[in-house]
């Protein structure tokens, strides 16, 4: 089992762009692993890591990214009480592998990393 809080305060020590960095890499990461059958596991944790980091972010957030935030974390929350009907349909795993790359790439470019 993971140290949330362990995990919390090392994340709230990076800047707001940093923390959005990290969760376009977890969301980038589902849409790789979720392809793979055999990363279930991953997956699943990683969707639950990137709901954490959301709400250790949402609140420093300017209100519209702070909103979309919100609307990601209903879907990380929607895809993981599906994940076990998710993972056993290809279709449903490459659905769930586009929408999180274009997650990734909103949240990567709301943090300014790039820029």
């Amino acid at each position: 089992m993971r140290n949330w809080e362990s995990l919390k305060q090392r994340y709230l020590q990076d800047d707001l762009p940093v923390r959005l960095g990290n969760l376009a890499s977890n969301l980038a990461r589902i849409k790789s692993q979720s392809l793979f059958e055999v990363n279930y596991s991953l997956v699943e944790n990683l969707l639950i890591e990137s709901k954490f980091f959301i709400e250790w972010t949402a609140g420093d957030a300017d209100v519209e990214v702070a909103a979309q935030l919100v609307e990601l974390q209903v879907q990380l929350s929607q895809w993981q009480s599906r994940i076990t009907e998710l993972w056993t349909d290809m279709n449903e795993r490459q659905e769930l592998s586009k929408a999180s790359g274009i997650w990734s790439e909103r949240v990567l470019d709301w943090s300014g990393l790039l820029a």
